[in-house]
């Protein structure tokens, strides 16, 4: 029974917290009702089956939870009194989307919003958010409470915003939703070296997006970049959960009708000619899938999108990625000196030295090459991206 209730939870957890939030006008409040509700779930559902809709269950269960909290706290009365005559709430489309836009209120620092979507939103625990952040849990926890208190002190309801705060919001929106979709592409947790159904959900909330703001390039460019990030999905790991790396994977396995399709609503989104980080990473991303094989790719198209990508957004990271390129146009020795220039800024990022173990091996440096994949390893928490770095070793004799 756990087993079905932790698959309702993973596909409707941010809907059903969403709803019971924008009600309550709570989201600490919504988080105990819920967790009250799968409590008894787990009591219940055994004995009594599972109900036909569990998700409906679950929120009505915790709507229950949550005026019986009320009615027992004395500054609980007055919402009581308004809750008391109101039926339990119905899940709509748009209450995770109300629930990300409430977590990216400008009144929390953008680390606070970024953590607390992750947590509220994508479901990932406390221990998890903060290993993401490199921080410690305890310190990670206060956060979280912190961010919550700060939006229940300010009223902040969980509702999409109108239309003239969009604006406020949507680069923290945007960004969670990279955030969401890139934790399920490939998990930070040991556990599993990927969540499809988080990825599935940063996806639709995505293109749930672009029917909210149909003009803003920006969200089209998200949309379509996730979308192209998903029609390989399928041939990014093999049977036994290996990773597939994107040179070895089988491009007739491709969704080629999703790649098409989001190459037509990045050609829409250019049309605004407003352009920004990612439409430019949609359109790397256009070139790679676009590409007969790994080898007919053109590294030349994907180094002068880097270098506008750089522009917008220079950040160590977006070097690290632009150097690869540089590796297939100018070789691997101008690439290597690039990458070497970042060691200051990502000496503690896996595929820093994964980038450079590469590079090294392509100069035939195989001793430096080994030490640098040993460092990746070192640094690697995905037990996938683990087991490709151990295998790299072992062909190399180490």
């Amino acid at each position: 029974m756990s087993d079905v209730l932790d698959q309702v939870w993973r596909s409707d957890a941010a809907g059903m917290l969403g709803v019971l939030a924008r009600r309550l006008g709570d989201l600490d409040r919504a988080e105990e009702a819920l967790q009250d509700a799968v409590a008894e779930a787990l009591l219940r559902w055994d004995a009594e089956g599972v109900p036909e809709n569990p998700s409906g269950w679950l929120v009505t269960t915790a709507w229950r939870k949550a005026v019986d909290r009320l009615r027992r706290e004395a500054n609980g009365r007055e919402k009581l009194a308004v809750l008391a005559r109101t039926p339990p709430p119905e899940p709509s489309g748009d209450d995770r989307l109300a629930l990300i836009f409430a977590c990216c209120h400008p009144a929390l620092a953008e680390p606070a919003q970024m953590a607390l979507t992750l947590n509220a939103v994508a479901g990932l625990p406390a221990e998890t958010v903060a290993a993401a952040f490199l921080l410690p849990q305890a310190t990670m926890a206060q956060r979280l409470v912190r961010a919550k208190r700060l939006l229940r002190d300010r009223g902040v309801r969980v509702e999409v915003p109108q239309p003239e705060e969009y604006a406020a919001r949507l680069p923290a929106v945007l960004t969670v939703l990279y955030l969401i979709y890139n934790e399920g592409y490939l998990a930070t947790s040991r556990d599993a070296p990927q969540r499809r159904d988080l990825a599935r959900e940063a996806l639709d909330l995505a293109r749930q997006l672009t029917g909210l703001m149909p003009a803003e390039p920006e969200v089209a460019g998200l949309a379509a970049l996730l979308e192209l990030h998903e029609a390989r999905a399928a041939t990014r790991f093999d049977a036994e959960e290996r990773l597939v790396l994107l040179e070895d994977q089988d491009r007739s396995a491709w969704d080629h009708s999703l790649i098409h399709a989001a190459v037509r609503r990045l050609a829409r989104a250019a049309a605004y000619d407003r352009p920004g980080p990612y439409q430019l990473e949609a359109a790397i991303a256009a070139q790679h899938a676009l590409a007969p094989s790994y080898e007919k790719t053109n590294w030349g198209v994907l180094r002068t999108l880097y270098d506008s990508l750089r522009m917008l957004r220079p950040s160590p990271v977006v070097l690290l990625s632009r150097a690869v390129a540089l590796g297939f146009v100018d070789g691997p020795a101008v690439a290597l000196a690039e990458v070497d220039a970042l060691a200051e800024r990502l000496e503690g990022y896996r595929l820093w030295h994964a980038t450079r173990a590469d590079l090294l091996l392509r100069l035939g440096r195989k001793e430096e090459a080994v030490e640098a994949t040993r460092r990746a390893l070192a640094l690697a928490t995905n037990p996938a991206e683990r087991d490709l770095l151990a295998r790299r070793l072992d062909n190399l004799g180490a």
